[in-house]
This record gives structure tokens, C-alpha cells and sequence, in this order.
């Protein structure tokens, strides 16, 4: 038997649509690496964590049997393969990313009809996600042939080799290209954080869940601006109904002046000229937004 491991791993898709921006926010989590000889591992400097760079299609198995213990994939493909293998325990969700939003849809040529997922009846379906597409076609009541294609999927019209396809959209331009329109949404998808089934160390279960805090402050933090101001006492009232807040702000009593305040608020996103305005109004006055890059609950 192997020795338990001390350090955690976390899967990352090492090419195409997720990498990047898994990778960059690992490192917004205060996480730094060096990579391997062959750059498919990176190893953690400053935490025992590991990055393992892989396809994304091994992430969810590699989950499963214990290789990683959280791995950042797309849920359209954990969802494929959770339902192409039933009675199999699959990774947990954590958390959502955010990131690397599309969607599963039907799409079928320019020419064709359309009126529900009735008119699909015993057409042919190319597509990379059978399963996920069967389990559709099947709450929607509809009897189609399901083709498999690895590749291309958008082309198989034009092969012959389907009626219509279901593949994943992001911008449609895709779509456009082949003279397909989109006409249904089998699922919506984004990068999500998944964890192993398998019970973990209390070493590894503890970076885990420290790490998954971690990426929760950094996804956190690119939500929220942080609202200094100064102004009466006397306008706290006012200044807290027109705050687009997460929480009660924080006051302060000025030095030398008890009835002056100064006021720290977390914002939503959505705060803007027009609210600092209307906080002016009311006697809010020496105004600063700054961005936040983390935020630990």
C-alpha cells in the first residue's frame, strides 16, 4: 500500500476554454506554483497543493477514485459522465465558478421548421453528449436515434450524417457558420469546483476546505467594491438606506469631531455614479470606491 499523501491535488483542464482562467484563479487564492519538467504538474511553493494539468474529459474520474481531490471542470461534463454511468458514486459540487458559461442546445438547419421538441421525432441527433441528450429527448417525451460523434458535431448535417445536432453554444457564431439556428436548451453549463467521494485525511480534508474558502473569498471579492466615506451623523440614516450594501456598514467617529463620521461599506457590483450622487445629496462627501480582490466570510 502507498503512503498517504501530505499534499493536496486539484485538477485543471490544460488546454481550452477553462484553463486560463482556473489557473488565474487559483492564483487569485494566493496560491503560487512551479511546473513540472513536462508542465502537466504544477507544484504549490507557498501550500502543500498541487495542480494536475489534464484533459477535462479525466477530471471527473479522476475524482472518483481519489487521484485528486477537487478538480475545476465544466458541468456539462461531470453531468455526461455521472449519467453515462448509473449506480456509480460522482464528485460533489462546491462551489460554481462563474466562468466558462455555455449551454448544451439543439440546433438545427436554417431551413427547417420549427415548433417544440415534438418536431424532433425520429430524426437523427448528432452529438458529443449522448447521454445527457438521451436523458433530455426522454423528459421531453420524443423518440430520436442518438449519433455519437467525438468531433464536428456541427458539420454532421451537412455529412448526412444526422438531421440536426446538440452541442454546446457559447457565442453561436459556430452555429451561424454552418447554417444551423439554435432552437432548444438541453443544459446550462459553467465551471464548477467538484470534490472527490472518497473520505479524506484530516490533513487533506482541512487544505481542502481552506482552499475552497479561499476561491469563494477571490470569486467574492470580484462581486463587491469596497465605499469610503465621510459625513454628518446626522445623515447616517439617509446615507444607509441609499447604500446597495451586503451588510451594515462600518462607522466611525472622526477625532476631535463627534459629529462627523466615517463610513466603510461592502457594495454589490451594481454601485455607481448615480449612487454616489445621491449619497453626496444627503452629505456624504470625500467619495472612494476601490475594487476588492478577496473576501473571507
Amino acid at each position: 500500500m502507498s503512503a498517504p499523501r501530505d499534499r493536496l491535488r486539484i485538477a485543471v483542464q490544460k488546454s481550452g476554454r477553462l484553463a486560463e482562467t482556473s489557473l488565474d484563479l487559483l492564483r487569485r487564492a494566493g496560491l503560487s506554483f512551479r511546473a513540472s519538467r513536462d508542465r502537466l504538474f504544477l507544484f504549490g511553493d507557498n501550500l502543500p497543493i498541487d495542480v494536475l494539468l489534464v484533459r477535462d474529459d479525466d477530471i471527473p474520474g479522476l475524482l472518483r477514485e481519489g487521484s485528486c481531490e477537487l478538480g475545476m471542470v465544466g458541468r456539462n461534463v461531470l453531468d455526461e459522465q455521472s449519467l453515462a454511468t448509473p449506480g456509480v458514486v460522482f464528485p460533489k459540487v462546491v462551489s460554481t465558478l462563474g466562468f466558462g458559461r455555455c449551454h448544451l442546445a439543439i440546433a438545427v438547419p436554417q431551413e427547417m421548421p420549427w415548433g417544440s421538441p415534438a418536431d424532433l421525432e425520429g430524426l437523427r441527433i448528432a452529438t458529443s453528449y449522448p447521454a445527457l441528450l438521451a436523458a433530455w429527448l426522454a423528459r421531453e417525451g420524443v423518440a430520436a436515434e442518438v449519433v455519437t460523434l467525438n468531433g464536428s458535431v456541427e458539420i454532421a448535417p451537412r455529412l448526412g450524417k444526422a438531421d440536426v445536432i446538440c452541442d454546446l453554444v457559447s457565442t453561436g457564431a459556430t452555429l451561424q457558420a454552418n447554417q444551423l439556428r439554435e432552437v432548444a436548451t438541453v443544459l446550462d453549463s459553467e465551471a464548477v469546483l467538484a470534490r472527490t467521494p472518497r473520505a479524506l485525511s484530516p490533513l487533506l480534508a482541512e487544505l481542502a476546505e481552506r482552499l475552497q474558502a479561499r476561491i469563494d473569498g477571490a470569486l467574492s471579492g470580484a462581486q463587491v467594491r469596497l465605499l469610503m466615506l465621510q459625513a454628518p451623523r446626522s445623515a447616517l440614516a439617509d446615507i444607509t438606506r441609499l447604500l446597495p450594501s451586503r451588510q451594515a456598514p462600518s462607522v466611525m467617529s472622526l477625532d476631535g469631531q463627534p459629529d462627523q463620521i466615517s463610513v466603510q461599506a461592502l457594495c454589490h457590483r451594481s454601485l455607481d455614479w448615480s449612487h454616489l450622487e445621491a449619497l453626496r445629496q444627503v452629505g456624504a462627501r470625500g467619495l472612494m470606491v476601490m475594487a476588492v480582490d478577496q473576501v473571507l466570510a
